[in-house]
């Protein structure tokens, strides 16, 4: 025998048995309790392939309020505020995998989950199945998360023209090989969230549901816009009810300009699985306490300044309290004020409920602090931060990222 070879023992006289047992010369020596036959080791791996996509494709949100991943105030002292008013279901900021792979510390720091967030999920954003897959393989050794989403609304040019975002929803081998290559690595539900389409007229969502339900996505939430039409037009809820068929038996939920008790409880006459609130939260995140109690809330400015207090602290724990933990708090209140400002308070309004898509007119508010809250300039908000967090630097200036064009 070659020096450094070991035989393999001969079992039953060296009868050479093709039973379990059976250790045959040149097969490598494995105990015998871990032995099986060529049909029990597949029907094992069968069996166990079919319990993962079970438990992948579990995700049991139905009828929960789920708060939209927010770019840039969606982040973890705004979900805060959420989860205290009763917000089921968060997730995190939408995170680009290159930027991911690549280590980029802001990047990861949008995956960061506070303990109140019982159900939580992440979202991502790429173009390409491998680097998608490998993010997500990553993500499964890296963060504790009861989901992941698949980012297919984004209509920002940036991420459409590279492949991203909604150009998916035109892109179906790409997003087939992204949704197959992320399930097979992924130990929780993958989900997706979509538009109704690219073109203002030409609807998609309807054709590409059950195909996503036949690749393995657990959940699917859909815009009532497309990329076009961005907020120029209400939400069409009545392709979302068209497109609840077409997804059974797979959830979908619904999104699109829910601001009150009734908007949510008219999306709800649809037949989606729940809805996902968006700039609802942002103009008023006591929204979902609105929601659940069933009411109007006419809440005071007191204790509106409460929430934005409240806001600050869970900041300053977030991003830290020295002097570039501050800034950084001020930069996204101010990002969060510039959307709060559209509020209209519901003891002045004489028709209820205020719509999403109504302007507020200029108004005196019922105190000082209600008028402030209502003005829709950034030298007002950033008097708001200075009552909260002391004095701007010298030379401060203020652009919110958000350039909506909600009112046209």
């Amino acid at each position: 025998m070659a020096e450094g070879t070991v035989e393999a023992p001969l079992e039953n006289g060296g009868g050479g048995d093709s039973g379990a047992g059976a250790l045959e010369r040149g097969v490598a020596p494995i105990k015998r309790q871990y032995l099986t036959t060529k049909e029990q080791f597949h029907q094992f791996l069968e069996a166990k392939g079919q319990e993962k996509t079970c438990r992948e494709t579990e995700l049991d949100i139905r009828g929960k309020l789920y708060l939209a991943p927010l770019t840039t105030c969606g982040n973890l002292p705004f979900r805060r505020i959420c989860k205290r008013f009763g917000a089921d279901v968060t997730c995190g900021e939408m995170a680009v995998c290159t930027n991911l792979l690549q280590g980029q510390m802001s990047e990861w720091a949008l995956l960061k989950r506070h303990q109140c967030e019982d159900i939580f999920g992440v979202q991502l954003e790429g173009a390409f199945p491998d680097t998608m897959t490998k993010c997500a393989e990553l993500l499964s050794r890296t963060v504790e998360v009861d989901f992941v989403d698949i980012n297919v609304g984004c209509p920002i040019d940036l991420v459409y023209k590279k492949g991203g975002g909604c150009a998916l929803m035109n892109r179906s081998t790409k997003f087939q090989q992204i949704v197959r290559g992320m399930n097979q690595v992924l130990d929780v539900p993958l989900t997706v969230k979509i538009r109704t389409g690219v073109q203002e007229r030409v609807n998609l969502a309807h054709r590409l549901l059950p195909e996503l339900r036949d690749w393995g996505v657990a959940l699917v939430t859909l815009h009532g816009r497309s990329r076009e039409q961005r907020y120029t037009k209400l939400a069409d809820w009545q392709y979302i009810e068209e497109c609840v068929q077409a997804a059974s038996p797979m959830p979908l939920f619904g999104n699109g300009d829910i601001l009150s008790f009734e908007d949510a409880n008219r999306a709800m006459q649809t037949g989606v699985a729940g809805i996902m609130i968006a700039r609802g939260a942002l103009l008023k995140p006591w929204l979902f306490t609105e929601i659940k109690e069933q009411r109007h809330w006419d809440i005071s400015s007191s204790e509106r300044l409460d929430i934005l207090r409240d806001f600050t602290n869970y900041g300053l724990e977030h991003w830290g309290s020295d002097t570039q933990g501050v800034e950084k708090t001020r930069r996204f209140l101010l990002e969060w004020l510039s959307f709060l400002c559209r509020y209209v308070p519901v003891g002045l309004l004489e028709r209820l409920p205020q719509r999403i898509n109504e302007r507020p007119p200029y108004y005196l508010g019922r105190d000082y602090l209600e008028t402030l809250m209502a003005s829709q300039k950034a030298a007002d908000w950033i008097r708001i931060s200075e009552m909260l967090l002391g004095p701007v630097p010298p030379n401060f200036a203020f652009l919110p990222k958000h350039k909506a064009n909600a009112y046209k």
